[in-house]
């Protein structure tokens, strides 16, 4: 069977879920058979890495092709400029017609408002007015940058996205995570139960048993009202609606919140896994060398007993609640991976597999218990930066191939290039991305080293003042360097998997580390901006 010129795409994305978190990626407990299955016929990518292991960033990445440092979103809080050009809009103006239904967070979806202390001082002199105060005219802020705001959602569940929303025609929205959700699920929510408060946050929840673990809580909002069911729902009606007009193609993102925190899987979901039967992470409680100086900081407020450990930076745990925490995240999975078993079932039923790609990911990790910490942010542990990308055509074939595994060294900056690439578009100038179906066809690598970018407001990150730190990953070599703070990180992951060991201030490595920061140099050179193409040159 020829492969569709123009095919349909569904892109399946989850919320801070680590590669390792999937059978097809060698996980032999949580159960996932319909992820599964996707890469059973498709290509599985195992150097898979983000561009920033946090939310905003990354999902920006996905869309522009861009590092942070370029698409103007460095950290959560700060959203994706209305003015960018994703590949999405690519699409659309292709004809296809665009659809996202769950979380998207390009925007912010809380007024939690950033104080002046989390920047820099500014210089001695009068300030300018408020129109001059930034390096642009154009203000990031105002009604259109308020799309994704869950007050206003709760304010008026009827709320309407103005579209096209970053190339989407179609938007439903799903915001926040856990329980707690809200966007136009609220809408769907309230039509089903007329007190939805009474069934969420740990103050309504059920007997939590013997679980210890930090934010995990047995909600009472049942499986049939949670946000995964919703965005099952809502995803399978759009495809219905797709499936009436089959002469013009479709990319739907298919995107839940969960496994974020929170840890509160809905129903059966809650018991599914047993934290006994889950193994402790090899590398907590191991001896570190020379760790950074904001791991010794996480673990220090642990045994101080001043440890903050409910909201969304990292935190140091134990054991018991790792084991906890995993068995929980596990449950969540398991529930997205039934909510996408529903999705392929009616993708055969309403006979649209013939003609669709689909495509899974995340948009980046957590620590989950490695190196005794959870969660994110400061941190580029592998099982932060690493995660799962999984490309099945429509033949079950790659690019005239057979499926399985690649060790191209790739990332989410890829993503958009590589579904352009397939109806044979070209991104737009700026865009940084490899299409990696094309490299996987000539059995050629697209990179021999991939960066990383975080920066993190100290609201988020639980520090002091605003970070700073970029990540260099080869094949072998893991290097991080923190702004201000003399002791970065250096791993040789061919004889330290478990990145124990900081080679940073080692004699016998330093040539490694001058030749990998002069490589950093060179790829963060190659993602800045050259700015607009100019009509005439002086």
């Amino acid at each position: 069977m020829p492969r569709p010129e123009k095919p349909n795409f569904v892109l399946i994305v989850t919320d801070q879920h680590r590669a390792d978190h999937l059978g097809c990626y060698g996980n032999d407990i949580v159960r996932t058979p319909h992820i599964d299955s996707i890469a059973a016929r498709g290509l599985a990518f195992d150097r898979f890495y983000v561009a920033s292991p946090i939310c905003m960033p990354n999902r920006a990445t996905v869309m522009t092709g861009k590092m942070p440092s370029a698409h103007g979103v460095p950290t959560n809080g700060l959203p994706l400029p209305l003015e960018a050009v994703t590949f999405v809009d690519l699409l659309r103006a292709e004809g296809y017609r665009t659809a996202l239904v769950g979380k998207c967070h390009l925007q912010n979806m809380t007024p939690t408002p950033v104080e002046d202390w989390n920047y820099p001082a500014p210089p001695p002199g009068r300030r300018p007015p408020p129109e001059f105060a930034e390096a642009y005219r154009r203000a990031v802020d105002g009604p259109g940058y308020e799309v994704e705001r869950s007050e206003l959602f709760i304010a008026d569940p009827d709320r309407v996205v103005e579209t096209p929303y970053y190339g989407f025609d179609e938007v439903r929205l799903v915001t926040r995570h856990g329980d707690d959700t809200q966007g136009h699920y609220t809408r769907w929510l309230l039509r089903r139960t007329n007190d939805p408060d009474s069934l969420r946050g740990p103050e309504n929840a059920l007997d939590r048993g013997d679980i210890i673990a930090p934010q995990a809580w047995r909600t009472r909002m049942p499986e049939e009202l949670y946000s995964t069911s919703y965005i099952r729902e809502t995803a399978i009606g759009m495809l219905d609606s797709f499936a009436e007009t089959p002469d013009r193609p479709f990319f739907m993102q298919f995107s839940f919140p969960d496994p974020h925190h929170p840890f509160v899987p809905p129903g059966r979901y809650w018991g599914m896994y047993d934290p006994n039967d889950i193994p402790v992470p090899a590398s907590l409680g191991a001896e570190h060398v020379d760790p950074s100086n904001l791991w010794r900081r996480f673990h220090r407020d642990l045994e101080d007993g001043v440890a903050r450990r409910e909201h969304v930076h990292p935190y140091a745990c134990s054991a018991r609640e790792a084991r906890e925490s995993i068995a929980l995240t596990y449950g969540m999975i398991s529930m997205i991976d039934d909510a996408v078993g529903a999705l392929l079932a009616r993708l055969d039923e309403l006979g649209l597999a013939d003609n669709t790609v689909l495509i899974f990911t995340t948009d980046h990790g957590d620590l989950m218990g490695d190196h005794g910490l959870m969660l994110k942010h400061g941190f580029h542990y592998e099982g932060l930066i690493r995660v799962p990308f999984i490309w099945a055509e429509p033949d079950g074939g790659v690019a005239g191939g057979t499926g399985g595994r690649s060790d191209l060294l790739s990332g989410s900056i890829d993503i958009g290039a590589t579904v352009l690439g397939r109806v044979g578009l070209a991104p737009p100038n700026g865009n940084r991305g490899f299409d990696l179906m094309a490299a996987a066809r000539a059995g050629a690598p697209v990179r021999d080293a991939l960066l990383v970018e975080e920066e993190d407001l100290p609201v988020n990150s639980n520090v002091e003042r605003y970070m700073r730190l970029r990540t260099l990953v080869t094949g072998r070599w893991r290097l991080t360097f923190w702004d201000g703070d003399p002791l970065g990180e250096l791993f040789d992951r061919e004889e330290d998997p478990l990145e124990l060991r900081n080679l940073w201030n080692d004699p016998a490595a330093q040539g490694v580390k001058a030749d990998l920061l002069e490589r950093m140099l060179r790829e963060t050179l190659h993602h800045q901006d050259m700015g607009p193409k100019a009509q005439w040159c002086a």
